[in-house]
């Protein structure tokens, strides 16, 4: 198999270590109906150079345990702990307007609604309440966290690669 850009593969979850003691993995996911991880097998790296068959076996605390293709043990469940788990960008869902993948968000361009460029997505956050988009750039003296709601962010254009915020006054 070929690598894929980075366009090409969305994270749709993660493998936090072992379950048990017969080759299971306990998987985090990241999709917004966390079992459909599995509708996405074969699963691959971060670069796409590896694959991995993906069967859910039940929910656990805090996700699902799973039989990954290769791994037979727990020493081989525990090696893989860590590891990202991406599927193609074809494989997924299609968006209502108002939703975006995280990966699309990160790179884009900062503006506030006078044309001020204020920094750039460094990643997207999520401690618990709602999205938080990590802004960085060459004039902040830290990183922002700007909050990914309508009224914060009333714009987002992927074609022209760039958000326009209108943030609350004192975050920038």
């Amino acid at each position: 198999m070929t690598a894929k850009s980075d366009d090409d593969l969305i994270c749709v979850g993660a493998v936090a270590g072992s379950f048990g003691v017969r080759g299971e993995v306990r998987i985090k996911s990241f999709c917004a109906t966390p079992e459909d991880i599995e509708t996405y097998s074969p699963l691959t790296n971060e670069d796409g150079s590896q694959r991995y068959s993906l069967v859910l076996t039940r929910a656990i605390k805090h996700g699902y345990a799973a039989r990954m293709g290769g791994v037979e043990t727990k020493e081989d469940a525990d090696a893989m702990k860590g590891l990202r788990l991406f599927a193609r960008r074809d494989q997924l869902p299609s968006l209502p307007d108002d939703e975006f993948y995280h990966a699309d968000l990160v790179g884009l361009d900062v503006y506030d609604t006078g044309g001020t460029l204020l920094g750039q997505v460094k990643s997207v956050q999520n401690h618990g309440a709602s999205d938080l988009l990590e802004v960085h750039g060459p004039g902040l003296k830290a990183t922002v966290l700007l909050p990914f709601t309508l009224a914060a962010v009333p714009t987002v254009d992927l074609t022209a690669r760039r958000i326009v915020a209108d943030p609350p006054d004192g975050l920038f």
